[in-house]
This record gives C-alpha cells, sequence and structure tokens, in this order.
C-alpha cells in the first residue's frame, strides 16, 4: 500500500498541477499529461439506488472514464488496489458561504437610533433600495480559500454551492468544487439559482425595519420587474437584473418553518417555485410544509441540551426549547417520511466535524442511510443543476470522490481520501485504523487523567478517569473521523461543566494525540494524550439498537400546546344565564345548542340527539368577547421607516404560536383585530383573526371579513420620543399635509389605472389607498387630541374617504356629535389616561358619553395583558357611567363586531351566527367571573378543567425532558446555559429591526 501511494504521489507531482487549464501561462516546464488512475477490488457506492462489489473506477485527469466490476484497467493506467475499501461520490453543499466574505450584519438602527437613509447611496444605475441586489455574482466576487476548503474536504465534501448571503434580493449563486488552484478551474456552473431572504442584510437604508415591510419589498420588487421589462422610460441595473434572473432556479433563505409558509405565497403569487433553505424545524407543520410543494436544504445543527442541574436555571428553559432539543433531530426522518425532497447542508454547524456525528444522530432517530446519501449527493446536485458533472460515479462526470474505510454512515468508518476535480487531498492516513486502548492525557487547566478509548471500528466510545483526592469516573462523548479525534466529557468539579478537546492523531509510534481544549468558562489551552497499553474490554453481544423514545408534537410547539386538537362537535348549554345582545335581552334557565360551528337554536327544553351536554345552572353564557385593537400574534407591529407603509399586511406576519391567544381565550375572547403600530400616519393592512388554539396562521384568519388599514394621528407619527427627525412629518402640519398627499397620489393612480391598455406601475401602497377609496377598505386611526381628530374628518370630507373608527380616542367625549354625524364609531379604553403629555384631557366616562350621544362605542386592550380581562374593562363602564349591564357588555361584544363588519357573523347570540360563545362562572361583568369554557366555531378552545390537566401533563413532560438532558449531560453531551425566551408583547408603540435581530440570534446560535 505504501508503495502505492508512493506511485501516486509521484504522478501528481508530475502530471496534475496545471493539467486541467491552458490560457494562463506557466513560469517553467509545461506539462500537460493527465493522471491516469485505476481504483480496484473496492465497494463503490455509484449512488444511493446503486452499488457495486470488486468494481474498478477509472479517472483520467478531471473526468471518470468508466465505473464497473469486471473493468480491464488499460494501458498506462496506475493501479490503487482498495480491497476491503468504499468508494462514494463526493458531498455536494446546496448552502454555503465559502470563499467570499460573509456579510457583516445590519446595524441597530431603527427601534434604537434610526440611520435616517431612505434611498441607496450606491453609485451607479440601481435600485432605490440597498437590500435589493439582484446585480451581486457570486462568480464575480468568489477567491478559493484554502484553509476553508481543506477544512470541508475533510468532512467529505468535494463541491459546494457558493451564495452571497446579503440582502433580500441577493443575486446569482455559483457551484464549485474545492479543488486547489486558480478560481477559473474550480467553478462548475457560474449561474446556479437566484437567492432571496427576508433579511436585508448589510443594506443602510431605513426600510424595511420589519419582516412584514421585507414581504412587502421583494412583492413590490416582483411587481416592478414586470413593469420594466415593458417600459423604455427608465434604466435600472437592479430590476433588469432581477427579470434576467427569473428563469434560473431560485433559492430563499428563512429561518424556520413558519418563514416556508411565508415565502412559498410570495412563490405562488408570482408564479414561482422556490427551493427552500430552511431552519430545521418543518417537524414542527410538517403538514402545512408538505402542501407547499418546495423543495427544502435543511441544515443539521441541532440545538445542544441545555444545562438544567441547577433548578433555579432550569425554569428557565421553556417547554417548547426543551421539545426543541429532543425533537430537532427527528425532522429529516420527518421530512423523509412526508416525501418532502430535501438536500442536508453542514451550513450553520457550530464546527463542520460536527456533521458526521450529527447525520448519525438523525439516522438514530429514523432517517434512513439512503436518504441521508442522496440528501448530501444526488439531490442537492439536481436542485443546483449539476447532476450531470457530481452527484454520482458515472462516465463523464467529474472525478470527486471519497475512499473510505466502512460504510459511510457508520460509526468508526474513516475518510481516508477526497479526490476533487481528479486531484488526491489526504484526509487521514490509511495505516492508522485503531485507536483503542489507554492514553495518559494531560489537559491545560485540568491536569493529568487516564482516556480509555473502546468499542468497535477502531474507537468508537470513551471514559475518563482522575485519581488522587477529587477522584471520578465518567463516559465521554468521543467522535473520531480518520485522525481527527473529538472528545468531549464533565468531570462535575475542578473545573466545573463541559470540558472539550478536539485534536489529530500526530504520531501513529506511541500513538498520539493533540490538539486544543476548551473549558466552560472560556478558558483555552492544549491537550496531550499519549498512548499507554491496550484497553481491557469485556466483550459485547451486538443488540440491536432500541428506537429513541421522544415525546410527541404538540400544536402549537410551545407551552399550553396539545398532541391532539379539541374537535367540533354538537353541544348543547343547559339552564344557563343567557346573554344574547339582542332584542331578547338577557334569558334565565336557557339552553343553547351549538352544531356544525354555528349556533343552532336558543330556547328552553331544547334536546339534540347525541349532543355532549353542559349544566350551565347558576352560570353565564355571552358571546364571544371581540378586542378591536391588539397586537398579539404577529412576528412584529412597526413598519415605521417611511410616512407611509400601507403596502404592509399583519397577515402576512400573524403568528399562530403566542401564547396570548390561549391567555386570551381563558378572558372569553374568539376574536382579535391585529393592527399595525402607529409609528407612521399611514401604517399598514389590519389582519381579523379567530383565536383558534393550534391551528396554523392562515386558519387563524377570519374568513370573508372586510380589509381594515391603521392610520395614526399624534405624538407617535411625529416622532416626539424618537427618530432623528429627518423623516418627514415631524410636525402635527406635516401629518395633514402627508394625508393629503398620498389621497391625492391615490386619485391619480386610480385614474390612470382605469385607462385600457396603460402602462402604469403597479404600486402596492397606492393599491390600498384606492380600496379605501373605493369602500372596500376601511380605516382605523390612533387618535387622542380633538384638533387632530377634527384635522383627519376634514381631511376626509374634501378628499372623499370615510373614517370607520377612532381608536383609543380618549378626547372622544369632545367630538362625539361629529363622530356621529359621520357615522365613525369610537373604540376606547375604560380607564386609561395621563401616561403621556396627550391623553392628560383622558377622562373615565368618554365611553359612556359616546354611547349616549349615539356612537357605536367599544373598549379595546391594545395590551395583551389587558386583554384577558376585557369583560372587566366593559364592567368598569357600570361603574363609571351607570351603563346598563346589556350594554357594557356590548363594548366588548356586539360594537365591535359592528366596527369592524362582523356583526352578522358573531358579537351576539342568534340561531345561525358562528357558535362564538362563553360560558362564565358569574355575572360576565364581574371581577369574579372567569370564562369556564370558549367556543370558536362551535369548539372548546379553552377549558378551565382540562387546563388544570395540560399544566399537569406538561409539569410531567418537563421533568422527563429535564432527566433526560441531565442523562445526556452525564454521558458527556454537550449543554448550552438555560436561556429565558419570553414571548415579546407589543403594543402601538413597540419598534424593532427585524434583519438586525436576525442577524443576532444567528449569531448567538
Amino acid at each position: 500500500m505504501k508503495k502505492i501511494l508512493l506511485a501516486i504521489a509521484l504522478v501528481f507531482s508530475t502530471t496534475m498541477l496545471f493539467a486541467q487549464q491552458t490560457t494562463f501561462p506557466v513560469n517553467g516546464s509545461f506539462d500537460t499529461r493527465p493522471g491516469m488512475f485505476a481504483f480496484t477490488n473496492a465497494t463503490i457506492v455509484v449512488n444511493a439506488n446503486q452499488t457495486l462489489t470488486n468494481a474498478t473506477l477509472l479517472i483520467k485527469g478531471q473526468t471518470i472514464q468508466a465505473v464497473g466490476a469486471g473493468l480491464a484497467v488499460p494501458k498506462g493506467y496506475v493501479v490503487v488496489d482498495l480491497k476491503g475499501k468504499f468508494i462514494y461520490p463526493s458531498l455536494v453543499d446546496a448552502f454555503t458561504s465559502y470563499g467570499i466574505t460573509e456579510a457583516a450584519g445590519p446595524t441597530r438602527g431603527f427601534g434604537g437610533q434610526r440611520q435616517s437613509i431612505f434611498v441607496s447611496t450606491k453609485k451607479g444605475a440601481y435600485g432605490w433600495n440597498e437590500a435589493i441586489r439582484p446585480e451581486t455574482y457570486v462568480k464575480n466576487i468568489f477567491s478559493t480559500d484554502s484553509k476553508k476548503a481543506d477544512e470541508l474536504r475533510k468532512v467529505g465534501f468535494g463541491s459546494v454551492n457558493v451564495i452571497s448571503r446579503d440582502g433580500i434580493a441577493r443575486g446569482v449563486s455559483a457551484a464549485v468544487t474545492l479543488n486547489e488552484g486558480t478560481d477559473n478551474n474550480v467553478i462548475l456552473k457560474d449561474q446556479t439559482a437566484a437567492n432571496y431572504s427576508f433579511n436585508k442584510g448589510t443594506s443602510s437604508n431605513d426600510y424595511p425595519t420589519s419582516l412584514m415591510g421585507s414581504i412587502a419589498l421583494l412583492r413590490q420588487t416582483y411587481y416592478d420587474s414586470q413593469w420594466y421589462g415593458k417600459q423604455k422610460e427608465e434604466y435600472n441595473i437592479s430590476l433588469d437584473e432581477f427579470g434576467k434572473q427569473q428563469t434560473m432556479p431560485q433559492i430563499f433563505e428563512v429561518d424556520g418553518w413558519a418563514n416556508v409558509l411565508r415565502a412559498d405565497k410570495i412563490g405562488k403569487e408570482f408564479g414561482k417555485k422556490f427551493i427552500i433553505k430552511s431552519g430545521g424545524d418543518e417537524y414542527q407543520r410538517i403538514n402545512e410544509v408538505k402542501a407547499t410543494g418546495a423543495s427544502l436544504i435543511i441544515p443539521l445543527s441541532f440545538p445542544k441540551a441545555y444545562d438544567v442541574e441547577d433548578p433555579a436555571e432550569a425554569r428557565n428553559v421553556t417547554l417548547a426549547q426543551m421539545k426543541g432539543w429532543e425533537l430537532a433531530p427527528t425532522n429529516p426522518a420527518a421530512l423523509e417520511k412526508a416525501g418532502i425532497k430535501f438536500a442536508l447542508t453542514a451550513f450553520g454547524l457550530e464546527n463542520s466535524r460536527d456533521f458526521w456525528a450529527n447525520i448519525r444522530t438523525a439516522i438514530e432517530n429514523g432517517l434512513t442511510e439512503k436518504q441521508a446519501l442522496l440528501s448530501v449527493t444526488t439531490t442537492p446536485a439536481e436542485l443546483l443543476g449539476i447532476s450531470d458533472k457530481v452527484g454520482s460515479l458515472e462516465k463523464g462526470k467529474v472525478a470527486n470522490f471519497l475512499i473510505s474505510s466502512d460504510n459511510l454512515f457508520k460509526n468508526g468508518n474513516i475518510i481516508f481520501e477526497n479526490w476533487v476535480q481528479g486531484k488526491r487531498f489526504i484526509v487521514n492516513k490509511m495505516d492508522v485504523s485503531d485507536v483503542r486502548g489507554t492514553y495518559n492525557l494531560n489537559v491545560d487547566g485540568v491536569g493529568a487523567l487516564t482516556l480509555k478509548i473502546t468499542g468497535t471500528g477502531g474507537g468508537s466510545s470513551a471514559a475518563i478517569e482522575r485519581t488522587g483526592v477529587d477522584s471520578v469516573k465518567t463516559t465521554a462523548t468521543f467522535t473520531r473521523n480518520g485522525d481527527w479525534v473529538s472528545i468531549n466529557f464533565n468531570l462535575k468539579k475542578n473545573p466545573k461543566g463541559d470540558v472539550r478537546l478536539s485534536g489529530y492523531i500526530t504520531s501513529a509510534n506511541p500513538l498520539t494525540i493533540k490538539g486544543e481544549s476548551a473549558l466552560a468558562d472560556g478558558t483555552n489551552g492544549k491537550f496531550t494524550a499519549t498512548y499507554k497499553e491496550a484497553a481491557k474490554e469485556t466483550p459485547k453481544k451486538d443488540e440491536p439498537k432500541p428506537s429513541l423514545a421522544v415525546g410527541p408534537i404538540i400544536y402549537p410547539f410551545t407551552a399550553f400546546g396539545s398532541a391532539e386538537l379539541p374537535k367540533q362537535e354538537t353541544v348543547l348549554i343547559k339552564n344557563g344565564t343567557v346573554w344574547t345582545n339582542e332584542m331578547d335581552g338577557i334569558l334565565q334557565n336557557t339552553d343553547v345548542l351549538l352544531e356544525n360551528g354555528k349556533i343552532k337554536a336558543i330556547g328552553k327544553n331544547l334536546s339534540a340527539a347525541g349532543a355532549k351536554v353542559i349544566d350551565a345552572t347558576g352560570k353565564h353564557v355571552t358571546a364571544g368577547i371581540i378586542d378591536e385593537h391588539s397586537h398579539i400574534a404577529a412576528t412584529g407591529i412597526n413598519e415605521g421607516a417611511q410616512s407611509v407603509s400601507a403596502e404592509v399586511r399583519m397577515g402576512d406576519v400573524i403568528t399562530a404560536e403566542d401564547v396570548n391567544i390561549y391567555r386570551q381565550l381563558a378572558g372569553g375572547v374568539t376574536t382579535s383585530q391585529i393592527l399595525h403600530g402607529s409609528a407612521n400616519p399611514i401604517g399598514g393592512q389590519s389582519q381579523l383573526i379567530k383565536l383558534r388554539w393550534g391551528k396554523s396562521a392562515e386558519e387563524l384568519k377570519f374568513a370573508g371579513a372586510d380589509g381594515f388599514i391603521k392610520f395614526a394621528l399624534g405624538e407617535n407619527v411625529k416622532q416626539s420620543n424618537f427618530g432623528t427627525g429627518a423623516r418627514f412629518p415631524v410636525t402635527r402640519m406635516g401629518v395633514e399635509q402627508t394625508f393629503v398627499d398620498e389621497f391625492t397620489r391615490a386619485k391619480e393612480y386610480a385614474k390612470a389605472m382605469s385607462v385600457k391598455g396603460n402602462s402604469v406601475r403597479r404600486d402596492l401602497e397606492l393599491d390600498a389607498i384606492v380600496e379605501i377609496l373605493n369602500n372596500k377598505r376601511f380605516i382605523t386611526c390612533h387618535s387622542y387630541v380633538q384638533s387632530e381628530i377634527n384635522m383627519l374628518i376634514h381631511v376626509a370630507d374634501s378628499l372623499g374617504f370615510k373614517i370607520n373608527t377612532f381608536t383609543h380616542i380618549l378626547e372622544g367625549y369632545k367630538v362625539a356629535d361629529k363622530m356621529k354625524a359621520h357615522g365613525i364609531a369610537g373604540s376606547t379604553f375604560s380607564d386609561w389616561w395621563a401616561y403621556k403629555n396627550e391623553v392628560a384631557e383622558a377622562i373615565p366616562y368618554n365611553g359612556k358619553i359616546m354611547h349616549n350621544v349615539g356612537v357605536t362605542t367599544a373598549f379595546n386592550s391594545d395590551d395583551a395583558e389587558m386583554a384577558r380581562h376585557l369583560n372587566q374593562e366593559a364592567g368598569k363602564s357600570v361603574l363609571y357611567g351607570n351603563v346598563p349591564e346589556e350594554e357594557a357588555l356590548k363594548f366588548v361584544t356586539l360594537n365591535p363586531a359592528k366596527m369592524l363588519h362582523i356583526d352578522d357573523k358573531v358579537g351576539s347570540l342568534k340561531a345561525g351566527k358562528d357558535a362564538d360563545v362563553v360560558i362564565w362562572t358569574a355575572n360576565p361583568l364581574s371581577i369574579y367571573a372567569r370564562a369556564e369554557k370558549t367556543f370558536v366555531d362551535g369548539i372548546a378552545y379553552w377549558d378551565l378543567e382540562k387546563d388544570a390537566q395540560v399544566i399537569k401533563a406538561q409539569q410531567i413532560e418537563k421533568a422527563r425532558l429535564i432527566q433526560k438532558m441531565l442523562d445526556s449531560k452525564s454521558k458527556g453531551g454537550r449543554t448550552q446555559r438555560p436561556m429565558g425566551d419570553a414571548p415579546r408583547l407589543y403594543n402601538c408603540e413597540t419598534l424593532e429591526n427585524y434583519s438586525a435581530e436576525l442577524t443576532e440570534n444567528e449569531h448567538a446560535h
């Protein structure tokens, strides 16, 4: 074998260095003879579906000449006998940033101190927003990186797709090999895909600041591109390139399953089928992900167990975090079972050496070896359009292949060599295969220890022992990939926490391993392990590994989620005090029948065969509470970088995982209007939802409801308390002018669009304003001060649009007559006042006065906690203004339903309406009343009795997971410190920088 290896080396020294290139000059003798090799007697895995035994692989230069059993070796080939060895295709990674400088990421900007840069500062005829950069071509900025290439080759990769991860429209990626040499000679395909994300990257522009802004910007860019291709007035490099790239594959990077669905929604709007690089949590909503039909690129970066030895710190770990740790390794298997096409990527791994350990973990959790091989060879090659070159071992393809000791996925397998474009790269020495034995181990900061390596495959497990005063024995996590070795263990004390060792076999006689050590306190050092003697092992019988037990998926994937969602059934509520909110008023000892999601009947002595009967004697039954002004269940609330953001839609960022949905069901809330914040005069489009706990975001949406949009007045929109003062408007005069300008532009836009055969650019922002003018979208306006309320009423009158609702409206008592005359509703607080200057004249009788004047009046929350007791807020109108109890309850039921144009479906108890019903333990306006059951569409999404069962079951589940994490740590598994993950609470003024947060979270993990 050594003679063969020497022969290979000699041939390489004279034949391969410049064999593949002809355009570059050579300073010296010019030798272009191709290397010709015959690898014989090997087990050759041609692809995931074909394996040959005692077979031969012939290569000449960069190209595979033949693969097969019984092949005759042509004259002139160097023969390499690989008896007992395996040959696999080199791996393909479809998502890397290899060879280009990673983008630094956005600064915090908006939400802290904004930069106030509104258009691109990039020199050249580019688009207005720096986040749209399709003009970026990786082939123009790529350069080989020998260190990174060596790291990836040692894992087994031979070719990768290189992506510039900067911006929302990121430009075109390129496929390259991991060979050495000039950049020209490693490019397999110069244009593999157009690339996208929701992260604006290094763009210095303020816009977008939010996820919904990123979505709107990308949607607008698609429409701009369609317009650009038909016009001759403007030259725009960005739009020109964007349009050219629409026929190539499209890769979209997202950070979680919810964004998989959001990206797919954009794709469907514009007829695109994205290849989605996801976050690895698709198992949480596998059916919804499958329904997209998208192919995925998924990471193998599984979360580390949390260090939960300290019970106080363990309380900081949420159920979702614990279950995410346990179930993340099941994700590849879940995708395989669902029939979803996917590739695996090493991108995101803390250390690329974790790749094989993690892929074997995925196999232990149900991923088949066949699918694993497909996902790192054939599938990524197909997705990138390079399957004619790499991904399998076939005649004519590039000579990218691995030589290994065994099955590639077997623990203990060693990758000896990785041949890339016919060039040999030694990963591990073929003459060192067994490292089992007892070693003297010295670790900086720890001292002298004994290391014992045992197991199969030349070493697959390890144990650590320390003698003396602090004597201890512990198992260790041991991973070997040829010469590279990783050992992790925990000595409990001296030092506390995990000790991590990473090094290489540096000597074969005596066998010596040297490398770097890392302690839990951040101290780094060196270690040396020197072979002492053979380890004594008790022979073990080969027993099949038991399947790993994991807990169930819960919906939603957070506290109070359930493995099984409640079902719709026929329910008969008997003998309750029924608050109808209709002409019938309050009915005593009355029954309510719910069937097929509707209220079937209300009356006495009702019966229904097979119905579930609930005795409501002594209890009160009402319509579900409706919150006209809410900011729950959304990923972001404000897009405030511009004075008008009518193009953004709250419906794009609804999240079904917000625990406040469950908490508000416990307060009897069944419907909420999710509003944009108040960072600008004209904000985004609202989304009405029903609180269907456990359903997907799309299933929360209130079907058939009218569209609404958020306007705002006052301190927030003129940025009295934040901002640089550069964004218009900064005065109340400017706010008025913003409305005048926008509606004037919208009228001109609508007129131009109405002309047959027009070439007007579609403008998503103006589309929403035109809908207002056409009474297809309705205004909810954040308001406080009388003068501004009068101003907007005047602007509406002069420009011909209507205001549906003034929300907050704490000086509504001053303008109630004008509101009534204009048919404007008022949604206010019960008794909030004096929390900022513009509410100094608020009074707790505001709701009463507006109601008495004849304004449709409601109380809203604008706060996740307040929404849990809106029934009590309604009760305050009785306290402050002696509003009759029936009318008071309407403040949070029928009246907001009227404001939202859904009173034909909800807001009162009437046969034919939606079965959104609450059973209360007492008078619903009482502070002692509790919601016992809350039905939405006849489904009990809240049940007081079942809640106690859920809490108990989840306490048991957390205890199980804590013990599992402790067991993992005791066996040497790596851990991370518990970090709280409380849900973010939004209100009107909440500002953020979504892209900066994405980047920070990526770096934190």
